[in-house]
């Protein structure tokens, strides 16, 4: 069974990503020993409060490790526009029962890099501050990593700027070290992630069940696509994260090219931009992320609906 560590920054799409996750665990496809928390779409002090209520309202008990309150070597650029000021489209939760776990998340990873050693799946929903502090601290643990699903860069076109990504944007010394790591790595970026999005008619199964977890997910989903709206004129919810989430159980849900990829740190347009070879010539063995190119959206579509009403369902 997939051991599965989700490093996050909850706002909006990863709320959705670890409301999938819990009901795939219910489902016994996988079990989560530990999630970490960073500061990314909010403060790390809001990230760890809406993870342990999201994990909560999903009936899930995972340990939670309050990560990386800014980046290594920058400030952080946090994103209430998109998410709200509480992360969580203004919902504004009750507090959660559970508290963080006294470890870091940087130890958090690495304890569970040895406890489960080779069989280990982080996946990567934020800013890669967490993780590239645990591979300063232990370079040696990417050896002890099976694989990395990271949501993170693009290989055409940005979000927060014309060529960076906001995850990879947001700490790009951190992501640089990840993607030079060794750790077996698929990049499932705004190339893919901007096919799948829900529109309103997609809503209409959450408007149909009618009830107290529909409603709070119906209010999540529409602030976001809101968002979307006022930046892109579409208004739609870009289902980035729980994309990510769902490749780490059906990676065949993309289509990949493994190339060499590094992460530019200093361009005065560029920084946070992840650089893909696509040319052909790079010399054998150093292609090192697998870059998703293609997706079945619809397929993923379906899946996440369904787990998501398997949740309001359950009530």
């Amino acid at each position: 069974m997939i051991k599965l560590l989700p490093d996050v920054d909850t706002g909006i799409d990863d709320a959705l990503a670890l409301f999938f996750l819990s009901e795939a665990q219910k489902k016994g496809q996988l079990e989560i020993p530990g999630c970490t928390t960073v500061g990314g779409n909010a403060e790390v002090a809001q990230t760890s409060r809406n993870t342990l209520k999201i994990w909560e309202m999903a009936g899930a008990k995972i340990p939670v490790a309050s990560g990386a309150e800014s980046p290594l070597l920058s400030s952080l650029n946090t994103a209430p526009l998109v998410h709200g000021d509480d992360g969580l489209g203004n919902t504004f939760l009750p507090a959660p029962k559970e508290s963080p776990s006294e470890e870091s998340a940087a130890e958090m990873i690495l304890h569970l890099s040895h406890q489960y050693a080779g069989e280990l799946t982080l996946l990567t929903t934020a800013p890669l501050t967490n993780l590239g502090a645990a591979l300063l601290h232990d370079p040696m643990l990417a050896g002890r990593i099976l694989n990395l699903v990271c949501m993170g860069g693009a290989v055409f076109n940005g979000n927060v700027s014309a060529v960076a990504e906001a995850n990879i944007y947001n700490d790009p010394e951190a992501a640089r070290i990840v993607f030079r790591s060794g750790i077996e790595t698929i990049m499932i970026g705004l190339d893919v992630t901007h096919k799948v999005y829900w529109e309103e008619s997609d809503l209409q199964p959450l408007e149909d069940a009618g009830n107290e977890r529909a409603d709070f997910l119906l209010q999540i989903i529409r602030f976001i696509s809101g968002a979307y709206e006022k930046l892109t004129g579409w208004r739609r919810c870009v289902l980035h994260d729980p994309l990510a989430a769902a490749v780490c159980l059906f990676p065949d849900l993309v289509k990949t090219e493994k190339c060499h990829v590094d992460v530019e740190l200093r361009g005065e347009l560029t920084r946070g931009m992840t650089v893909v070879d696509r040319r052909g010539r790079t010399p054998l063995g150093e292609e090192n992320i697998n870059v998703a190119l293609e997706v079945d959206a619809e397929r993923f579509k379906t899946m996440l609906m369904n787990s998501l009403l398997s949740w309001v369902n359950e009530g």
